[in-house]
């Protein structure tokens, strides 16, 4: 069972939910992409994950749902909470994702949600202190993945 949670302290985060898709890290991650506006029954992902929002309360909280397909079953969630932004992923893996979990996708999940808090922290008028930086283990996943694609292109 996965339960993973990042929470980030944001004054003025009124409403940073609802711009999800605009402060995406497009820049270094796989683009978030919608099929229509932020609401339920919005089908899309990010690279390989795909989900579809299944509860969406305006302002303050925006729940998918994991197609099953790609190895995980269950939900990931961000939220408004009192002075910031809270991400919830939970479900069960199956497949190569239980391998793949724990090995590669948590870390550049988590990587990648601080990210997201980064542009949500700027957006609000509080940028980071210290920007999150990407541990050791998640440059090398990267490096990894773009050897890959640049050797698929080949």
């Amino acid at each position: 069972m996965i339960q993973n949670v990042h929470t980030r302290l944001i004054p003025d985060s009124a409403g940073l939910v609802d711009r999800v898709v605009e402060l995406w890290p497009s820049d270094r991650w796989p683009a978030l992409v919608l099929d229509r506006p932020l609401g339920v029954g919005a089908d899309g992902g990010h690279g390989f994950v795909r989900y579809r929002c299944t509860d969406h309360v305006p302002g303050q909280r925006a729940e998918f749902t994991f197609d099953p397909r790609i190895g995980v079953t269950g939900t990931h969630v961000l939220e408004a909470v009192p002075g910031g932004l809270r991400h919830t992923l939970t479900g069960r893996t199956s497949g190569l994702m239980r391998l793949g979990w724990p090995l590669a996708v948590r870390w550049l999940h988590d990587a990648l949600i601080e990210d997201l808090f980064d542009n949500a922290a700027h957006a609000a008028g509080h940028p980071p202190v210290r920007p999150r930086r990407w541990s050791p283990w998640v440059r090398l996943l990267r490096a990894a993945a773009r050897r890959r694609k640049v050797g698929q292109a080949a």
